[in-house]
């Protein structure tokens, strides 16, 4: 869909302008994805709120997920806002494409992680007990298993936003691979 709208604060409802303000005061801008979703007076706050609940996994590990999920869904916006906001939490550009490829030879529980998220994602959720066994060698455990299939959900409502609308994307935008 190629004009789907991508409102100003002063477009939305006061409960969406809100919100569209703190994160303009927590970001420093309003990213398109969000101001897009706010076209609903419900899927914004919705959305933001089950994306900041608290998991088991620290932002890096977060990354990683986002990372190799968007990659397997094909977002362009999200690998773009991802690659951004992993060298935000130390990842170097050559360790966000091996992330994306669904690895990272330079840490083994990164690599089961993004391995992990991948096989998830791609075979929709139909994993093999081996790799269900590779993610708790890896010193994951069955909370981490619960929040990782939450953070794949999270992304992928987002991957899909965004592959139906294809809003404008506003971070500098990812190599292809």
């Amino acid at each position: 869909m190629a004009n789907f709208p991508v409102p100003t604060k002063d477009e939305v409802s006061a409960g969406n302008k809100g919100i569209l303000e703190n994160l303009e005061k927590m970001l420093g801008f309003v990213p398109n994805i969000y101001a897009a979703m706010a076209q609903s007076e419900n899927a914004l706050g919705s959305y933001l709120t089950f994306s900041s609940a608290p998991t088991s996994f620290s932002k890096k590990e977060k990354e990683v997920i986002d990372l190799a999920v968007s990659q397997v869904n094909g977002c362009r916006y999200c690998q773009a806002a991802h690659t951004a906001l992993g060298k935000m939490n130390g990842f170097n550009d050559e360790q966000i494409i091996a992330l994306r490829k669904g690895g990272a030879d330079w840490d083994s529980k990164y690599d089961t992680l993004a391995k992990t998220a991948k096989a998830i994602s791609e075979k929709r959720g139909q994993i093999s007990d081996a790799e269900t066994e590779a993610f708790y060698n890896a010193g994951y455990n069955k909370e981490n298993l619960v929040d990782l299939v939450v953070a794949i959900g999270i992304i992928t409502i987002t991957n899909i936003f965004h592959n139906v609308t294809d809003v404008p994307i506003d971070f500098p935008t990812a190599p292809a691979l």
